[in-house]
């Protein structure tokens, strides 16, 4: 019963001993009113016991609460805590929702007392009666509206933090999934490529062969190191590695095993953001050249403006026919416009002469500008 109630099994003990008690101790300071009596009794214990099955039936034992605390009133027994639980179930009401109900409830109970103040008190009550009634049970009421506003803000704001939780969780998950298909992409077309190479050449250039597989053994370390810092994110506590930036394209580039020229102009640090995004774009048209034009000069220029970078990877497709953009089963095209366009960024790429060449521009934060 305590599991499924709650609070209220105590709450009600606590409500049922502060108005019986109490209420003996308000007679010898109203010795005008009526003794408590077994019926007195019998009234003050039906608030407790609607304070016990209030979450089952809130409406219903409001009213009977009320019903007692009116008869209890009006048979003339001293006024004090019998009030409580009727305070405490209209409380209730307004905080979950019965609004309509709990406010015809208070008008019904301000109609009532003021009634009573003029038929059974002996003497009209007056005007300040009446108002302080009123005042009383309409303060009642506004402090439980403004507690159940604080409490749907307070929800509202909760629900809105675990969406925006939810969301970031989900942006999470496709960034992790763009950096696995960026890093598998590229070292396994670098892994296929240095293999077919090795193949070709192993009984005829042995040396050239074993440059080949020391390409194909650099790429598999670098690929389970960089499936290893993706991943990490994943365990509670696990730290994550330095993701990959531009300070790393040197290393990419002489494990391609392509002619790549690489170019800079203005060099200066960057976002890890925009640094990563341009690290996987040159990464995965790296991959590209690899995968569609083996053995064509590649040349890699990197703009560093006061607003932003600028990319392009140009290569002369010398060995074998460019493939357009868009065509093909991969993601890697996409990917890279996926990438800029998340930093507020554009991508190009397309057949350029007898090659192929991406260009784009990542913008830089404002505060970074």
């Amino acid at each position: 019963m305590g599991r499924k109630f709650g609070l209220d099994p105590y709450n009600a003990v606590v409500v049922a001993v502060t108005q019986v008690v109490f209420s003996y101790g308000a007679y010898y300071g109203q010795p005008f009113r009526e003794p408590i009596d077994a019926v007195a009794v019998a009234l003050l214990l039906v608030g407790p016991v609607g304070v016990l099955l209030r979450r089952r039936f809130p409406v219903s034992v409001a009213a009977g609460a009320l019903v007692a605390t009116y008869v209890y009133t009006w048979l003339g027994y001293p006024y004090g805590p019998v009030y409580l639980s009727p305070i405490i179930l209209l409380f209730s009401l307004v905080t979950r929702g019965l609004r309509v109900a709990a406010w015809i409830m208070a008008g019904v109970t301000i109609g009532v007392f003021i009634t009573y103040g003029y038929i059974r008190a002996g003497q009209p009550a007056g005007l300040f009666h009446d108002l302080a009634v009123t005042a009383f049970v309409l303060l009642l009421m506004v402090v439980a509206e403004l507690t159940r506003i604080v409490r749907e803000r307070r929800a509202q704001q909760q629900r809105a933090a675990e969406e925006e939780t939810r969301r970031q969780a989900s942006e999470e998950r496709l960034t992790m999934a763009r950096e696995l298909h960026d890093v598998l992409a590229h070292n396994i077309s670098l892994i296929h490529v240095q293999a077919a190479t090795a193949l070709h050449l192993i009984d005829d250039n042995p040396q050239q062969a074993r440059t080949a597989l020391a390409t194909i053994k650099t790429a598999s370390k670098e690929v389970l190191g960089e499936m290893r810092s993706v991943l990490n994110v994943l365990r509670e506590g696990a730290p994550r590695s330095p993701t990959a930036g531009l300070d790393r394209l040197d290393e990419l580039i002489e494990r391609s095993g392509l002619d790549v020229k690489l170019e800079r102009t203005g060099a200066r640090p960057l976002p890890p953001q925009v640094e990563r995004a341009a690290y996987r774009i040159v990464q995965e048209s790296l991959t590209n050249a690899s995968r569609h034009a083996p053995g064509a000069a590649v040349t890699v220029r990197l703009a560093y403006e006061p607003s932003g970078l600028g990319i392009e990877i140009t290569d002369d497709g010398s060995t074998t026919p460019p493939v357009l953009a868009g065509e093909g089963s991969g993601n890697g095209i996409p990917g890279m416009r996926e990438r800029a366009a998340a930093l507020g960024g554009t991508l190009v790429a397309g057949p350029s002469g007898t090659g192929f060449r991406v260009s784009a521009r990542l913008p830089l934060p404002e505060e970074n500008r």
